[in-house]
């Protein structure tokens, strides 16, 4: 049996957020057997913790169908579980990732991840996705572009936040998009005022929709900032309310005196939840 830890990342008020399974594994377990898990367990993503040789810790990250190099919501929930342990005894943390060595910040309750600098990649025509969403509620005068802080996601604007709770998407395209242009999934976003909200679809990795996304958002961020000059040193963008997991996810961008984003974090709070046995 395998003991599992339960948190939630992102939460809102003590409520809501993206819950991630985390697992202790000192390079016992195999993949497949972490494989297993992860598909037992159901979340977006499961979080396998041990020792590393080059960082504090090492953390690899299993979806119900594969590993995916990086995770936003499951290392900040891996770091709830940590701290409800009192296995954290400062406010900078190193991980070993496959998507790199980031730094982890803990303070004032809240766990930020550093992320990699936003690559920008290709611009994806309105008629490509024009079948995975209502054409009508997608913005037209912004790019709908790929971009990534660690994961690649397809960044597509939408009018307002009535049509973003409202659609209803076609996960069998977007899963066909996805494997073309080998991303994660499709992350939406409306920008009213001062409100950042999005919604998250991932059917590829069977994660149809997610309430939470870190390094969506994060990607989000950096394309705001660069690409819209919508200029914040902190963005907060809000998710999960079509799925009633209201969360809030935060980005904190540092540039240098050129303007080139030179450290990106996102982050938020961590409730733990419980623990199960596999």
């Amino acid at each position: 049996m395998t003991k599992i830890y339960v948190a939630s990342a992102f939460c809102k008020d003590k409520k809501g957020g993206n819950k991630a399974g985390v697992v202790f594994d000192d390079n016992i377990l195999s993949d497949d057997i972490k494989k297993n898990i992860a598909k037992q367990l159901g979340y977006a993503e499961t979080a396998f913790i041990s020792k590393s040789n080059k960082a504090d810790y090492c953390i690899r990250y299993f979806t119900p169908a594969e590993e995916v190099p990086l995770c936003g919501h499951a290392t900040v929930a891996s770091f709830g579980v940590l701290n409800y342990l009192k296995k954290l005894d400062k406010e900078e943390y190193t991980i070993e990732t496959k998507s790199g060595i980031l730094s982890i910040l803990v303070k004032n309750g809240e766990i930020m991840m550093e992320q990699n600098i936003p690559t920008f990649y290709e611009e994806i025509p309105l008629q490509e996705i024009k079948e995975c969403f209502d054409i009508d509620c997608i913005k037209k005068d912004i790019p709908i572009q790929i971009v990534s802080t660690g994961l690649k996601d397809i960044l597509v604007p939408i009018k307002n936040i009535n049509l973003l709770e409202k659609l209803k998407p076609n996960f069998d395209i977007i899963k066909s998009i996805s494997k073309k242009y080998n991303v994660v999934g499709t992350h939406l976003y409306t920008l009213d005022n001062e409100r950042i909200v999005c919604r998250n679809f991932a059917p590829l990795y069977e994660v149809d929709e997610e309430s939470a996304t870190g390094t969506s958002n994060c990607a989000l961020a950096g394309f705001l900032y660069k690409k819209l000059d919508i200029k914040k040193n902190e963005y907060i963008i809000e998710q999960g309310y079509s799925l009633n997991l209201p969360s809030i996810i935060k980005v904190n961008i540092i540039t240098d005196q050129n303007d080139n984003i030179v450290k990106i974090y996102v982050g938020g709070k961590s409730e733990f939840l419980f623990v199960k046995e596999l």
